[in-house]
């Protein structure tokens, strides 16, 4: 793209793409400034409203950031990488006393906003656990924050019969968390299932994200078995697609 383009020869799309480009080779570092609208209209010979339309694309993928009164600057949060099954397995992460979210994180500055309450589940909640309506459940809410950064809402649900009484009804669960808590009760969590999906946020979601315009959000609800196939936890996860990289490993077998 040249600095001499032509009115009505380029538009917003082509502009985002040069941008994203120069995001992706390093020419344009994290926490650098951005070419505002005036720049863009001079650079590439275009109206305001298409300038503006490209920089709003590359907020939406999350790519750069407004900060009010300074410009427009490329985001210097670095994604957070969700490695499974590795991170759910006991010996890397809550077997060995680390919650499960060290192994996402490490020694990145975090924070871990917690809420537990005493509640009747919705009817999906109580399918998936295999209780009676009316049977009241542990809730635990968890807001994940990185670097500043709010990423992820988390919702974990444990039938109150199972877990009353122990830790898991407070907010520190202590070492190893939740589902160490469920091994010393008898009840250790050994499978897995994850079901992933995407979809724009709802305004509850957008709010406690703090998620830029038309970011999308993955939904991940993973529900743990004990080995005799007992559920023992339905956790509904709902992430910032502009913070994560999930990363799935599998191995070949005939």
């Amino acid at each position: 793209m040249t600095d001499n383009a032509q009115p009505g020869r380029v538009g917003y799309r082509e502009i985002a793409d040069d941008l994203r480009r120069q995001i992706d080779s390093g020419e344009l570092q994290p926490g650098s400034k951005v070419p505002g609208e005036n720049d863009l209209t001079s650079r590439y010979g275009v109206a305001h409203l298409t300038a503006r339309h490209a920089l709003d694309v590359l907020k939406s993928e999350g790519l750069i950031i407004a900060k009010r009164g300074s410009g427009t600057f490329v985001r210097e949060f670095k994604p957070i990488r969700r490695v499974s099954p590795d991170r759910l397995q006991a010996s890397n992460s809550w077997g060995s006393g680390q919650p499960i979210w060290t192994t996402d994180v490490g020694t990145r500055p975090r924070t871990e906003n917690v809420t537990v309450d005493i509640e009747l589940p919705p009817v999906s909640i109580a399918k998936v656990l295999g209780i009676d309506d009316g049977t009241r459940v542990v809730v635990r809410r968890r807001t994940y924050v990185v670097d500043d950064k709010p990423v992820q809402l988390a919702t974990s649900y444990y039938p109150e019969a199972l877990v009353a009484g122990s830790a898991i009804s407070e907010i520190n669960t202590g070492e190893g968390g939740a589902y160490a808590r469920l091994k010393d009760l008898g009840h250790e969590p050994v499978r897995f299932r994850e079901e992933l999906r995407v979809r724009m946020p709802r305004e509850a979601e957008h709010k406690a994200l703090d998620l830029t315009q038309d970011t999308p959000i993955i939904l991940i609800v993973r529900t743990a078995y004990t080995a005799d196939e007992q559920p023992v936890e339905v956790n509904e996860m709902v992430l910032d697609s502009a913070a994560y990289v999930l990363e799935y490993k599998f191995t070949s077998q005939d």
